[in-house]
């Protein structure tokens, strides 16, 4: 068989065939030669366990879960073959509170073994060469990122760790120019920079096949920094991610060490010169414990040897009075003393009974906007919709003026959404793509508004699309309206996206036909909607009396609305007109150029009395001399 590295997942070349060695028997299976058979354990780490980036302090928590011995940590310096010094200057010890540096000569740059390319790819990282492979070996193996530098081409064979110049750029390893900040922090020599710190090297430095003196970096940068920069750069690498959650200051010289050890193993080279410079490192935090306040916590009783037992094998070192030093890796998570007791709770968790709070008070309810929220998926769910969730995030806006997210997680997801509509309409779509008939979805959530500062002003809203266009939307408001108690004052407007003839607008937000699919849409505000809502329903009784029922139909100029003609009904017949509802609009060259006509069902009714019908011709009549004033309407029929 004749296979080239990339076909067989031990490394990206595919220029030639793998040459094995003169000593293997014919028959000899290329599992037994080859480290094609793996297994790979996939793990999720919280941000606050930057501990549990590397092999070792993996390694580290499954000993002392399973009660197992831990190995000595990897990497044993070999013998310097020189005393050549490395100047390596740190301007910023906020930024940078340690420096490893450590030069190699005579280094021969080739591929790596296979057996490190194989542990590489298993770990999602693509080999390089054998230098730039033990760094990135040994930072998945301690957690402590590591950089080398072509060490001829550092002008004055210097290192200066320093923040960026105003107008500063550099040329990364990826190829992009990247225009630098004066927050960044910065490696540079003596006279450029050549790095971004914790993040990515420069092109200018970058160790290649002619590459033959190395300078090894392994240093500690301070979290919140390479952070900022790595947000603002739009640039994530295995470095960064690290450094932003906060790496052991004191984990450098052994990262360092596990680095020398095999770049001097596999490119023969001379390890010359070593130099360690940081400020004032910080001391391992001590934490006053108390082994009955856990069990208080945890709700079981643990014996303080067993507590003492949980805590030693993490690196937590007990005095006798229970003062707890923190290691190092933990310090920056472990720093109050329940943090010590849930250290203690979490190997116990299986054993902790389930419990309920107690119960001492029986008191609270819903609030205004709660019910109002409830208010709303129940009528609309009794309508015949279904609730949707979709994203925040979208690809684009209808304002111009959306927030955009600096660094989106994808094309689609960059701008804060300022309307409900477009991402359920593409729900819609999607489902009626599928076969579904019938498609009717709503969504109560969050929009994002620009205002101006630097935090856009979020907003409940509730959106809907559905089949059956304007009608079938228009209903589902009429019901909510009619749930809530409140007025419905509907009026022809305009919004983007809407048939310009078939769009309402009320104080709450609008309805409408969308252009796109023919789907009906309403999208309503609910703090304005809860703000329109009665504090009370007040009863009023049925009227036994039976009512007049009349059509009256009137010729107006084409600018009067409905709402505006119903209004003035209302004021002019009083609280005896006690329906009014539109049921026809008519135009015709008849009615006169630039005017039509409404017809209005009316129903007249007293609580008092029977109305004759000299009592509804008097209403009728003052209906009729109200909206001929206001309006110059005429009675029809």
């Amino acid at each position: 068989m004749i296979l080239a590295e990339d076909e067989i997942d031990l490394g990206t070349d595919h220029s030639g065939i793998m040459v094995l060695g003169d000593d293997l028997e014919a028959g000899t299976p290329l599992v037994d030669v080859l480290p094609l058979v793996d297994e790979v354990i996939e793990l999720e780490t919280t941000p606050n366990r930057p501990d549990l980036l590397s092999v070792y302090g993996v390694a580290r928590e499954v000993a002392a879960l399973f009660g197992g011995e831990l190995a000595p940590w990897p990497g044993t310096d070999p013998p310097m073959a020189g005393d050549e010094p490395v100047d390596v200057r740190i301007g910023d010890f906020e930024g940078c509170p340690r420096y490893v540096g450590r030069l190699f000569c005579d280094v021969r740059i080739a591929p790596s073994p296979v057996w490190l390319k194989a542990r590489l790819l298993a770990a999602g990282m693509r080999p390089i060469s054998n230098v730039v492979d033990v760094t990135n070996y040994a930072m998945l193996a301690l957690g402590n990122p590591l950089h080398a530098f072509d060490f001829d081409k550092l002008a004055g064979g210097r290192i200066v760790v320093r923040r960026a110049h105003p107008g500063e750029e550099i040329r990364t390893l990826d190829g992009q120019v990247r225009k630098l900040d004066p927050r960044d922090l910065m490696i540079a020599d003596g006279e450029r920079a050549i790095a971004l710190a914790g993040i990515m090297g420069g092109e200018e430095t970058e160790v290649t096949d002619a590459t033959t003196n190395v300078l090894l970096e392994a240093a500690n940068f301070e979290p919140v920094t390479i952070l900022k920069t790595s947000e603002r750069l739009g640039l994530r690498t295995e470095g960064s991610n690290r450094w932003e959650k906060g790496v052991d200051p004191y984990l450098a010289p052994q990262a360092a060490a596990l680095a020398t050890q095999l770049i001097v193993e596999l490119t023969g080279a001379r390890w010359t010169g070593d130099t360690d410079v940081h400020g004032e490192l910080p001391p391992r935090p001590v934490v006053h414990f108390r082994p009955q306040r856990a069990n208080e916590l945890i709700g079981l009783e643990i014996p303080e040897d067993e507590q003492r037992g949980i805590l030693e094998p993490l690196g937590f070192d007990v005095a006798e009075d229970f003062a707890v030093a923190v290691p190092t890796w933990r310090a920056r998570d472990v720093t109050r003393e329940v943090d010590v007791v849930e250290e203690v709770a979490r190997f116990r968790l299986d054993d902790v009974p389930f419990t309920l709070p107690v119960r001492r008070e029986m008191f609270g309810r819903l609030s205004k906007e709660q019910r109002l929220r409830r208010t709303l998926e129940d009528v609309l769910v009794g309508a015949g919709f279904s609730e949707a969730y979709t994203s925040s995030l979208v690809a684009e806006d209808q304002r111009d003026d959306a927030l955009r997210l600096p660094i989106p997680l994808t094309a689609e997801a960059g701008v804060l959404r300022t309307t409900l509509v477009p991402s359920l309409a593409e729900a819609a779509e999607r489902n009626r793509e599928a076969g579904n008939d019938d498609v009717a979805l709503f969504e109560i959530a969050r929009v994002y508004l620009p205002s101006g500062e630097q935090l856009p002003e979020e907003r409940w809203r509730l959106g809907a699309v559905v089949d059956g266009g304007y009608a079938r939307a228009k209903t589902a408001v009429d019901l909510i309206y009619a749930a809530l108690k409140i007025e419905e004052p509907v009026e022809r407007g305009r919004v983007e996206g809407s048939h310009p003839g078939r769009t309402a607008v009320l104080p709450e937000g609008w309805i409408g036909q969308l252009l796109r699919g023919g789907w009906g849409a309403f999208e309503l505000d609910l703090a304005a909607l809860a703000a329109a809502m009665p504090e009370h329903v007040e009863y009023q009784d049925v009227i036994g009396f039976p009512a007049v029922r009349q059509d009256l139909a009137f010729i107006v100029p084409e600018a009067v609305t409905a709402r505006e003609l119903a209004d003035a009904m209302r004021a002019a017949a009083g609280s005896d007109l006690r329906e009014v509802a539109v049921f026809d609009e008519y135009r015709s060259p008849e009615l006169g150029e630039g005017r039509k006509s409404v017809a209005f069902s009316v129903a007249f009714q007293s609580p008092l009395r029977t109305l004759t019908d000299e009592d509804a011709a008097a209403l009728r009549a003052r209906i009729v001399a109200a909206l001929a004033e206001r309006f110059g309407a005429e009675l029809r029929a």
